[in-house]
């Protein structure tokens, strides 16, 4: 988080002290920060040409209605791929015409819910999905605009995990299914093909394999203006990384904003982007109080409240954020240390440390970045509450998701 700063040895938002704040509340608990995501809005929009292009925000990346509600007073849209998303948009007062609606299973319920309310794209991702949508229009006597998402086969270097436009992943379809799609375009009377998706993996941190996608796409729409085929709509996804770490370089965003509009300038189609870890990734943090430091022969288990139920990124990915004190101390462990949770479960740990400052039982912690994929991913394993989540906003702390009790999962 930008904002995070240090005064006096403890760390702040906008002069508010975490370690006050922390005394005042029950921990573990998500903290945002409103300044940052008003920044990352207005950056992403400045590299990317937002006026004439949109940015969706991808909802799975962070699901609270509020926090959702600060990207959409900056004309923010959504990126949904569930009927709960697409519910949770609509709630929080996005217009249905800046919703898409992109994943590989959506039921006929869900294509049903979307289809009445309007929503700008359904991107279809096989044959039989756009056959289900025709026929859901056709009983509504409606033409449903769709977007087809291609799979252009293109590899990055990023988690395996989050890997989604290689041959081998569940997403999209081949170019050649493609255009066999858009030869038989003529029997679906009641959908209209005006968009094409992509979305080649996510935490991407060199500009290269988007540069492969653009060159790969300039191909494919050469061919469409070739067949007299016109796309309206042209969806590039995200996927963009940030740095987990201090030590790891920023992504350069102007830089793919350049490409994309030199690209742009022959297509000159209206371009939609899904972002979510770009955007939400550094607007929070979780606060965690130490409950124990558990010496063994070749280092210290630093005991947090946190578990893998709370933020579990680290668990499923092996993606570890960095981890820093609310109050430093002066003084270094002697051994390395290594963060882990109460769970049951070896793998609820959160990274090992060499040379970290003294820490004491009821000291607090930061997990920095963890504004996406992180309440959003959170669980009750274990029987453990969701925890609370707080906002800093015009430098007041507001309550946006209160602390479960363990009566209401009961």
């Amino acid at each position: 988080m930008d904002l995070l700063k240090s005064k006096n040895s403890v760390l702040n938002i906008d002069g508010i002290s975490l370690k006050k704040l922390a005394l005042k509340k029950t921990t573990p608990f998500y903290l945002y920060s409103a300044d940052q995501i008003k920044k990352n809005v207005l950056a992403v929009k400045k590299a990317l040409g937002a006026k004439n292009n949109l940015v969706c925000f991808a909802i799975k990346s962070n699901s609270n209605l509020n926090i959702i509600k600060e990207y959409k007073q900056y004309g923010i849209g959504a990126d949904v791929v569930s009927l709960g998303e697409l519910k949770l948009a609509l709630k929080a007062g996005i217009n249905a015409k800046k919703i898409v609606f992109s994943g590989v299973g959506k039921t006929s319920e869900e294509l049903s819910y979307a289809i009445s309310k309007n929503i700008l794209l359904i991107n279809c991702e096989s044959q039989n999905e756009v056959e289900l949508i025709n026929k859901i229009a056709n009983k509504r006597k409606k033409v449903v605009n769709i977007g087809i998402r291609i799979n252009p086969d293109i590899k990055v270097k990023t988690n395996k995990k989050i890997t989604t436009g290689e041959k081998q992943n569940k997403f999209g379809v081949s170019t050649t299914e493609f255009y066999r799609i858009l030869n038989i375009r003529n029997n679906y009377k009641n959908i209209n093909i005006c968009g094409l998706s992509v979305h080649i993996g996510s935490q991407i941190k060199d500009l290269l394999p988007y540069k492969k996608l653009l060159s790969s796409l300039d191909k494919i729409l050469i061919k469409l203006k070739k067949i007299n085929f016109n796309l309206e709509y042209l969806d590039l996804g995200g996927g963009m990384a940030i740095p987990y770490f201090k030590n790891e370089k920023k992504f350069k965003i102007n830089e793919l904003g350049k490409l994309i509009k030199n690209f742009n300038k022959k297509n000159n189609l209206k371009l939609i982007f899904e972002i979510g870890r770009y955007l939400s990734g550094n607007i929070g943090i979780v606060i965690s109080k130490v409950i124990y430091i558990k010496k063994i022969k070749d280092r210290y288990f630093i005991i947090i409240d946190a578990g893998m139920n709370d933020m579990s990124r680290s668990a499923i990915y092996e993606a570890y954020h960095e981890i820093i004190s609310v109050e430093k101390r002066k003084g270094k462990f002697s051994k390395k240390i290594e963060f882990v949770g109460p769970i049951c479960e070896s793998s609820d740990t959160f990274g090992l440390y060499k040379n970290f400052s003294k820490l004491k039982e009821g000291d607090f912690v930061c997990i920095t970045n963890s504004g996406a994929y992180g309440r959003s991913l959170s669980s009750n394993y274990n029987m453990r509450p969701f925890i609370e989540e707080i906002i800093i906003k015009n430098k007041k702390v507001q309550t946006i998701r209160k602390r479960q009790k363990i009566e209401n999962i009961l």
